[in-house]
């Protein structure tokens, strides 16, 4: 398939779970009595959109569908296919798994053309399970494959996450009074947490939506089995998403604990700079009183004044604090 980089591959489904290969010579002469086929191509070649316009019979708003750019998880039924778009993430190498790639779906009967714009490991599941003689027997099982594959993809990156904020949560549930703590770090981790949780769950929800909604449809490839397996990975995504739920919750408790833990900090520091200052104060006015240059100024004579007034000073210090610890202000 080196010659037509357009087609990334291309397997006609013998019913038992083996998918042979085609190239697209045998692409453009394949017929339904051939088996169901799967046609799956890189959105990044311009022959792909030739060859959807002039070879694949389907209707103009169908292929800008499959080739658009941006697009949310959806589901449209029209009368001679389904439109699925479903999106997983983005687990290629030095890529955010947040940053989630679709997968864009024509379905009928007896053909899937699915198209995408970055690698998705979801499809290469499904290729390897098509050629152990492991793959999907239909188009409906082919789909239901590939949203179960998509959404167990998607589990390790939750936990992931969920691992990441309790480690935050551990962080300042361990933290005492005198144990010092990175909040500039802990807080720049939280907002990644957050940012992560806020965009998986912009596509996963609607994605929820898009397989519920198929589950419901009355088409000839999707049986009572394909709907059972479709209605199961719906559970799955739902329970995802209330795992971003949750998760979002708990990052605004640490967050507010977080903010707590600033706010102590700095009342702390600014008591003992209250308290240095009260110290301070009647200090730095007898000082400065005793340092005016004018006649008449007692003990200038006296080689002992300057250790009478250290004298007074430190004892007018030690008054203050039991001043303030008669009060109970430290």
């Amino acid at each position: 398939m080196t010659e037509f980089p357009e087609l990334i591959c291309a397997y006609v489904l013998d019913g038992k779970g083996l998918g042979t290969t085609l190239d697209w010579p045998k692409v453009n002469t394949w017929t339904a009595d051939q088996g169901p086929i799967w046609v799956h191509l890189d959105c990044t070649h311009e022959n792909t959109d030739a060859w959807l316009r002039e070879h694949s019979g389907l209707d103009t708003f169908v292929i800008d569908g499959l080739m658009a750019d941006e697009s949310r998880p959806r589901c449209d039924d029209y009368d001679d296919g389904t439109l699925l778009v479903l999106r997983g993430v983005n687990l290629n190498p030095g890529a955010e798994p947040e940053d989630m790639v679709s997968i864009r779906m024509w379905i009928e009967a007896d053909r899937v053309i699915s198209t995408r714009f970055r690698r998705l490991m979801a499809v290469e599941d499904v290729r390897q399970q098509l050629s152990s003689g492991k793959g999907p027997v239909s188009t409906g099982h082919l789909v239901a494959r590939l949203a179960a594959s998509l959404t167990e993809r998607m589990s390790p990156v939750i936990e992931n996450l969920s691992d990441q904020l309790m480690g935050l949560e551990d962080k300042l549930i361990g933290i005492d009074g005198g144990e010092t703590l990175d909040m500039r770090a802990v807080r720049y981790e939280l907002i990644d947490c957050r940012r992560v949780a806020i965009a998986l769950r912009r596509y996963i929800n609607p994605q929820r939506d898009a397989l519920a909604r198929l589950a419901q449809f009355e088409e000839m490839w999707l049986d009572d089995r394909i709907k059972g397996r479709l209605r199961e990975t719906v559970d799955r995504v739902t329970r995802i998403v209330e795992e971003l739920d949750e998760i979002r919750e708990r990052a605004a408790v640490v967050q507010d604990e977080l903010i707590n833990r600033i706010s102590q900090r700095m009342e702390k520091t600014m008591y003992v700079l209250t308290v240095v200052a009260t110290v301070m104060l009647p200090l730095g006015f007898l000082t400065g009183l005793l340092g005016i240059n004018v006649g008449g100024m007692p003990g200038a004579e006296s080689p002992w004044a300057f250790w009478f007034v250290c004298a007074g000073l430190v004892g007018l210090v030690v008054i203050e604090i039991w001043i303030m610890r008669r009060f109970k202000w430290i």
